[in-house]
């Protein structure tokens, strides 16, 4: 399986790479590294997106993430390996992503779940979280970009 064009070696394509991982780092000191991985598995499953789930599996891992929490992501609900605190983050994940489905949306219960545990900026930074997965997601699924070769690092 080939891309569609060669979106990171485009120009254009790069410009709004650097803006769209501009953005992810103003995110990255406010979140644990685990919550923001097991958001960025679980929105790119959602989405059927490869490249993502490929990249942050293994960048999860390579912070220390266990393979077993890795392996239960999409089934977080009924796994007993993940905190109340990142429960309520992949909640608010999963209504965040799965607007696209159709759905309402973000419903008030999962809002008041992850608002315990987080506050005004940590929220912030899940919702922009989640909004910047669902953007590369979008970007690779478009493209068909390949999964599986991703190293950890690559990147950055």
């Amino acid at each position: 399986m080939d891309a569609r064009i060669d979106y990171f070696g485009n120009g254009l394509a790069g410009k709004v790479m650097r803006h769209l991982n501009s953005a992810a780092k103003v995110i990255d000191p406010a979140l644990p590294t685990a919550t923001q991985e097991l958001v960025k598995i679980r929105a790119s499953q959602i989405n059927g997106c490869g490249f993502c789930t490929d990249m942050h599996t293994k960048e999860a891992a390579a912070a220390g993430e266990t393979q077993q929490r890795l392996n239960l992501v999409a089934a977080w609900r009924e796994a007993t390996v993940f905190t109340d605190a990142e429960r309520a983050a992949l909640e608010l994940a999963e209504q965040g992503t799965r607007i696209a489905d159709g759905s309402t949306g973000v419903t008030d219960e999962a809002w008041a779940g992850a608002a315990k545990f987080y506050d005004a900026d940590e929220l912030a930074a899940l919702i922009s979280l989640i909004a910047l997965i669902n953007a590369y997601n979008r970007i690779n699924v478009i493209n068909r970009q390949p999964a599986g070769d991703y190293q950890v690092g690559m990147f950055g």
